[in-house]
């Protein structure tokens, strides 16, 4: 068995140990029998949210949903998830505003966080699936490793649960790379002892893709719907001086924005999290009202404020000359005070919405002279996730693949300025808050199972 703590000198021998080859070969089997959960999981998502808001409005004689419907849905979900939280073990997992907890979790929790998730993700919260999907993927690696063997030392157990963890993440993301770049930063990988949670994690990873792919094949889907997919912007190849000005610019208005945020939720949620039951199904009918006032304000569908956003990012910057900047800031008004309040009541990750909350407001920057769409919406996305995750290495990869249509060469340069600004102004923000960034932020975050 491989020891994550042994000394540098002893790495290269552990790496060509027969114990590590049986540890790549039960992280391959993690990796695939995750990747087919974590389907499993979304794909229920997205059928039953199909049938909330498109099937069941027209069985009940309304025909399409009607501009109210996400009420009682979300009034509905809120009872769901208050009760997951009251009464189930783990709480349905930690709020959204404490980043990507990587402690993994024990085997009675997940339920109590599979259900909470689905209740949140069915009904329009603005949170995203990651959260959920990388307390599944870990909790069910380490739940495996004990059936098979009830001793297991906290080592193995601790690879285990990085390698469902990088699977469930590369499922959701549709990159093993990006999950690898993500979990690393966020559990602080690093130095010679590395690889011996990389390379299980990775080969987790690329196995879960593989059986991913080839069951979509098989079965002829798509998960457009609750993956991430890229947007297409005009290439972009020569920055100037102006453009990094900009690039700094943005950077300081997302922590100034993400802060808002985050203070909103923080202060929401000792409230609401001491009557779940009550007091969650109210955040739900707000979230709700929110979504039809900007609908009654702006003529564009509540959808744009209802959910995470990964579906609806191509629709926002491919209808962006539909989009007045009045909209726009309507938009981010109304999608970050959801965000906000369902960060606080409901349960799910923070990456997606600050992604589409980073691409709206990246269509705002651009009508600033001198500064292209391109460059304007690749550095306000890093901007938004590194003021969230504080995670800068991600945010970078993240929105660069997220953009890569618009070119490497020079949008690069700016997103990594935009990045780095906004992730200090982000630190200095909490400095004069004086705030305590909780492990899973700063990159300290332990494997050692609870």
């Amino acid at each position: 068995m491989p020891d994550i703590s042994s000394p540098i000198d002893d790495v290269d021998r552990t790496l060509r140990s027969r114990s590590f080859l049986v540890v790549l070969m039960l992280s391959g089997l993690v990796g695939v029998a995750v990747s087919v959960i974590a389907w499993g999981y979304l794909a229920a998502i997205h059928g039953t949210e199909h049938w909330i808001f498109v099937m069941l409005p027209s069985q009940l004689g309304l025909g399409p949903a009607p501009v109210w419907w996400s009420i009682p849905v979300l009034i509905v979900a809120g009872c769901a998830v208050g009760c997951a939280v009251t009464y189930l073990p783990g709480r349905g997992g930690h709020p959204a505003f404490e980043g990507l907890a990587t402690h993994p979790p024990n085997a009675s929790d997940l339920i109590g966080v599979a259900a909470a998730g689905f209740a949140s993700l069915i009904a329009g919260a603005v949170v995203g699936p990651e959260m959920p999907l990388l307390v599944i993927g870990s909790g069910l690696a380490m739940v495996a490793v004990r059936q098979v063997r009830s001793d297991a030392p906290d080592e193995l157990l601790a690879v285990m649960a990085a390698a469902g963890s990088f699977a469930a993440v590369s499922f959701i993301f549709g990159s093993p790379v990006i999950a690898a770049v993500i979990l690393m930063e966020v559990i602080g990988l690093s130095g010679p002892r590395a690889p011996l949670v990389l390379l299980p994690g990775l080969l987790a990873a690329g196995l879960g893709s593989l059986t991913y792919l080839g069951f979509k094949s098989w079965a002829g889907l798509d998960t457009s719907a609750f993956s991430l997919q890229p947007v297409h912007l005009p290439v972009f190849a020569n920055p100037g001086l102006l453009d990094f000005v900009w690039a700094i610019a943005l950077g300081v208005a997302a922590a100034l924005v993400a802060r808002l945020v985050l203070e909103i939720s923080r202060r929401l949620y000792p409230v609401i999290v001491q009557r779940a039951l009550v007091v969650t199904p109210i955040a739900g009918l707000v979230i709700a009202a929110i979504a039809v006032i900007f609908h009654s304000w702006t003529g564009h569908t509540p959808d744009m404020v209802l959910f995470s956003g990964e579906s609806a990012l191509g629709t926002l910057v491919g209808q962006a000359s539909g989009w007045t900047i009045g909209a726009l800031a309507v938009l981010m008004l109304c999608k970050g005070l959801a965000w906000a309040i369902s960060m606080s009541s409901f349960r799910g990750g923070a990456i997606f919405p600050a992604i589409f909350i980073g691409t709206a407001g990246g269509l705002i920057a651009a009508h600033l002279p001198g500064l292209s769409l391109s460059p304007a919406v690749a550095v306000a996305i890093a901007a938004m996730v590194v003021s969230m995750m504080r995670l800068p290495l991600s945010s970078i990869v993240l929105a660069s693949l997220l953009t890569a249509s618009a070119g490497f060469g020079g949008v690069m340069p700016l997103v990594i300025v935009g990045t780095v600004v906004a992730f200090l102004m982000t630190k200095w923000l909490e400095a004069w808050k004086g705030d305590v960034t909780p492990d899973a932020q700063t990159g300290a975050t332990s494997l050692t199972p609870s």
